[in-house]
């Protein structure tokens, strides 16, 4: 109960108080209609008791002009109050929805390490979906639920306080029962987040891997994957169908107790003319209005507690910590030189498992390093940290002499372009890919950055060019073809530091001595990281780093290097020899 206070004085906070003046006209609207409503049940004691018996004409016609005057009212506060606050609701989600990605978007990058990409987009799209039952027409009906049962009690005990303290005892039944169920039910619905989560981040990776999965013949194995998760939803969704079944059949046996009682005990009030016809046809009429929003509130309930449960949910992740935090990154950097300096740096992924062990070096401004070593020794975290995607352990990483943790990420990473392995693209044209640092960059510092990587020689193949449409992560093109938009991209965002990961691993010969020359142009005066399995792209570097076991085993240049005949030396005369 605790978990659900503290969630839902975070929502009240965030969500339903700045909105007060339209919930507030909401709950208006829904008190005007909930009143029209009960003008039938008053009305028709008045018809049966004194209009009929007297025969007057036009007491009939003016009792059936207020009903009808009141269903017009009810009609109108109905679509009003639709229109009024799911509208808003709708509003609200697609705001929520933009603040849960840009929020997302400030998270370290080990974060997403550990989570689903799948996943998260069912966080972003679904978590927050329950914000309408808090905002939209919910819980204005919860609130005006509970007016039009308190003004139908009183008219009830007017009737017959015998019949109503009757109905009382059931329906104080069914509320311990509705709130033994919610509290049963929230556990339920915040692990079907979860379940739903993974289920969705598994499809995403399929749908993601189709030709991987095709190659292998594997599509049964992932069926079976997928179909035990869809399971798994499936059992959680009948543990909150059995509760809600439960109490939905609990309100309608102990209500229907209650209007047999009623029944009976209006029928003998009226065998001993204690109650007139009107007073019980009134009273039944009444008591329909006191139950129905009971048991609409049990599933208004149902519906706040599922929506709360997105909402905690929600609401651990726009809790965590961002990486660039404004309280200790504190220095922004304007101009920048390049020169990145190791000092003594340790780094683990895991508690007591460090992968670098004492990292010293320097990397002076428009300087080329490279590293190397065998898979696992370390690189790519030398080059995440580098890049400020990881931060030490120990020791300290600075940039121009300022510690890279003091500094504002935003800042620095204007001055970062990065070239991966298997870089990632829009689906889209190659123009948008390349664009994607600097949106408005003019089309003569474009076609400059295209000739830069030699894009134009295969665009100019194409019927479309620059506008042609590549498909999801660049599908369409080759290896070669796609890591060249890639070295575009990081050419026009002109930056002071290049990280390049294994950006000629993938390519055949053509590609790569084009892709030479690029780098060339890319790296000119530009602080370089490059890491290297073919150690023939490496020659000109101005220092290489020879890594293994997270520590630095030797430093050079390349000829420096191999006259050592170390471990440089065999890993470079193993190549030459394959």
């Amino acid at each position: 109960m605790k978990n659900k206070k503290v969630s839902f004085s975070w929502a009240f906070k965030t969500y339903i108080w700045p909105r007060r003046k339209i919930i507030f006209l909401g709950l208006i609207l829904i008190v005007i209609r909930s009143l029209s409503g009960l003008v039938l049940p008053y009305e028709t004691k008045i018809l049966l008791d004194d209009i009929v018996p007297s025969g007057n004409r036009a007491d009939l016609y003016q009792v059936i002009t207020l009903v009808c005057s009141a269903i017009l009212v009810q009609a109108v506060t109905s679509f009003a109050l639709t229109r009024l606050l799911s509208v808003e609701a709708q509003y609200l989600i697609s705001q929520l929805r933009a603040q849960v990605q840009k929020k997302l978007l400030k998270l370290p990058i080990s974060f997403f390490d550990n989570h689903k990409s799948g996943a998260l987009v069912s966080r972003v799209m679904s978590d927050v979906e329950g914000v309408r039952n808090l905002v939209g027409t919910g819980l204005v009906q919860l609130i005006g639920g509970s007016v039009t049962a308190v003004v139908a009690l009183f008219f009830l005990i007017k009737i017959s306080s015998v019949m109503t303290l009757f109905v009382l005892l059931p329906v104080l039944v069914f509320a311990f029962i509705a709130l033994k169920a919610f509290g049963y039910i929230r556990p339920i619905f915040r692990d079907r987040g979860k379940i739903n989560a993974e289920v969705t981040g598994r499809l995403t990776e399929t749908l993601n891997g189709v030709r991987v999965i095709k190659g292998f013949n594997a599509e049964e194995q992932e069926n079976v994957n997928f179909e035990k998760g869809v399971e798994k939803l499936f059992l959680n969704v009948k543990k909150s169908l059995t509760a809600t079944a439960f109490m939905t059949s609990s309100s309608t046996f102990l209500l229907g107790i209650a209007s047999a009682g009623i029944m009976g005990m209006g029928g003998y009030f009226m065998m001993n003319n204690s109650m007139s016809n009107g007073d019980f046809v009134s009273f039944t009429l009444f008591l329909g209005f006191m139950i129905a929003p009971i048991v609409q509130m049990s599933n208004i309930g149902s519906q706040l507690t599922e929506a709360l449960a997105g909402l905690d949910r929600t609401q651990e992740l726009m809790n965590m910590d961002e990486e660039d935090d404004p309280e200790e990154r504190t220095h922004a950097i304007e101009q920048m030189d390049g020169t990145i300096v190791f000092n003594n740096v340790y780094f683990g992924y895991e508690e007591d498992n460090n992968v670098l062990h004492g990292i010293t070096f320097e990397a002076k401004a428009g300087s080329v390093t490279a590293l190397v070593g065998s898979s696992g020794s370390g690189k790519s975290t030398i080059a995440g940290l580098a890049a400020s995607f990881l931060t030490p352990l120990k020791g300290e990483v600075t940039i121009d002499g300022q510690d890279l943790v003091q500094v504002n990420l935003s800042s620095y990473r204007k001055h970062l372009g990065v070239v991966l392995q298997d870089d990632f693209l829009y689906e889209g044209t190659i123009r948008e890919n390349i664009l994607f640092p600097r949106p408005d960059a003019t089309e003569g510092e474009l076609i400059s950055a295209v000739n830069g990587a030699y894009v134009h020689e295969f665009t100019d193949r194409f019927e479309l060019g620059l506008d042609t449409v590549i498909g999801e992560r660049g599908v369409k093109l080759s290896g070669g073809q796609r890591q060249r938009i890639a070295i575009a991209r990081a050419l026009l965002a002109n930056p002071k530091i290049i990280l390049l990961d294994e950006a000629t691993s993938n390519l055949d010969t053509e590609s790569e001595s084009y892709i030479q020359k690029s780098l060339q142009t890319l790296m000119k005066d530009r602080t370089t990281f490059v890491i290297a399995h073919r150690l023939s792209t490496i020659q000109m570097a101005d220092q290489i780093l020879v890594i293994e076991n997270g520590k630095i085993e030797e430093q050079g240049k390349h000829q420096e290097l191999l006259d050592k005949k170390g471990r440089y030396f065999d890993l470079y005369t193993y190549q030459s020899r394959i």
